[in-house]
C-alpha cells in the first residue's frame, strides 16, 4: 500500500482531498480511505498502486498544497540528512558575505547557476571563494549574525526526529564557519561542510581541499547508514539545488524543498509551498508529537 500526504500551506479542505481522490482513480491508482492528521492543514489518502502514477496525478493539484507520496509501511524515517543553504536557512551564505564585499550581485549570479547545474559546481566554488580574497576574517561572524536565518519548521523537523530516535546530518557546500552555529541551533547531530582558508586575518581566497560537493552529499548519506545501521529504506534527504541531487537520489525519500528545477525533476517529492514541518506530516507525525530541541 501507498500513501499520499496533502499539506496545505493554507487551509486544506475537503474538497481538496476529494479532488485528490478523483485524480488518483483516474490514474488507475486505486485509491481507499483518506484520514486527516491536522484538520484544514494535512490529510492522508492511502492507494494500491502505480506511486509514479500518483506523484504526478498530484502535481498541481492547487495553489498552496504540496502532496508527499511514498510507501505506507516506510513514511517514518530514521535518517535525516539536509543541505543548509536554502534549504535549512533562508539565504546562501557566500552570496550575502559577497554583500560585505560589495560584489553580492556578481557572486549572486554564479550560485544561481551553479544551484541550476549550468555551471560545475567546484569551479563555480572557487571562482566565488576567490572572488572574497581579502575580506575581513570577522566579517564572516557578522553576517552569520546579520543575515542568516532559520527556514521554518527547521527546529521542528530536527528536533521532532531526534527525539524519535532518528540521525540527522547537516551537509553543506558552504562553509563550517556557518554550520557550525547553525547545526548546533537547529540540533542536527554532526555538520559537514567547506572550510574557508584565513591568512592574516582575512579570507585567503581558498578553500581547503577535498571540497563537499553533490558526491560528498551522496557519500555523507550512505556512511551515516552505514554508521547506525539504519535501512536504506528509512531515510529521508532534503535540499534544493543541483548540487543536492545525488543525495536525493540515493535517499528512499528525496525531497526537492523550494527548489530549482532539475533537483525538482530528480525528487521523489517536492515541497513548493509549505515549510519544512510538512516532512513530519509526511512521516505520519500529528502536530501535538511536534518537538523543538
Amino acid at each position: 500500500m501507498f500513501l499520499v500526504t496533502l499539506v496545505g500551506s493554507g487551509t486544506l479542505g475537503q474538497g481538496d482531498i476529494s479532488a485528490a481522490t478523483d485524480r488518483l482513480s483516474q490514474a488507475g491508482c486505486t485509491p481507499g480511505y483518506s484520514n486527516w492528521l491536522e484538520a484544514a492543514k494535512a490529510a492522508d489518502i492511502l492507494f494500491a498502486a502505480d506511486p509514479k502514477a500518483a506523484r504526478a496525478a498530484l502535481a498541481d493539484l492547487g495553489e498552496g498544497i504540496d502532496s508527499i507520496v511514498q510507501p505506507v509501511a516506510t513514511r517514518e524515517k530514521k535518517l535525516l540528512v539536509a543541505d543548509m543553504d536554502s534549504t535549512m536557512i533562508t539565504v546562501e551564505c557566500i552570496d550575502e558575505l559577497a554583500d560585505y564585499a560589495g560584489i553580492k550581485s556578481q557572486i549572486a549570479e554564479v550560485t544561481e547557476q551553479a544551484m541550476q547545474g549550468k555551471l560545475d559546481f567546484a569551479e563555480a566554488l572557487h571562482a566565488r571563494v576567490a572572488l572574497l580574497k581579502g575580506l575581513e576574517d570577522s566579517v564572516i561572524d557578522q553576517c552569520r549574525t546579520e543575515r542568516v536565518r532559520l527556514m521554518p519548521g527547521a527546529k521542528a523537523l530536527v528536533g521532532t526526529m531526534r527525539a524519535r530516535g532518528a540521525r540527522t546530518v547537516l551537509v553543506s557546500g558552504g562553509f563550517t564557519r556557518f554550520t557550525g552555529p547553525v547545526a548546533q541551533e537547529i540540533g542536527f547531530e554532526k555538520a559537514v561542510a567547506n572550510v574557508l582558508e584565513i591568512a592574516d586575518g582575512r579570507l585567503a581566497g581558498t578553500v581547503a581541499l577535498p571540497i563537499v560537493d553533490a558526491a560528498r552529499k551522496q557519500e555523507e548519506l550512505l556512511a551515516a547508514i552505514a554508521e547506525h545501521g539504519i535501512d536504506p529504506a528509512l531515510t529521508l534527504a532534503v535540499g534544493d539545488g543541483a548540487n543536492d541531487i545525488p543525495m536525493i537520489e540515493a535517499a528512499s525519500l528525496g525531497v526537492a524543498y523550494h527548489a530549482k528545477e532539475k533537483a525538482r525533476a530528480a525528487a521523489d517529492a517536492e515541497i513548493r509551498y509549505g515549510a519544512l514541518s510538512a516532512l513530519l506530516y509526511a512521516q505520519g507525525i500529528m502536530r501535538r508529537d511536534w518537538v523543538e530541541i
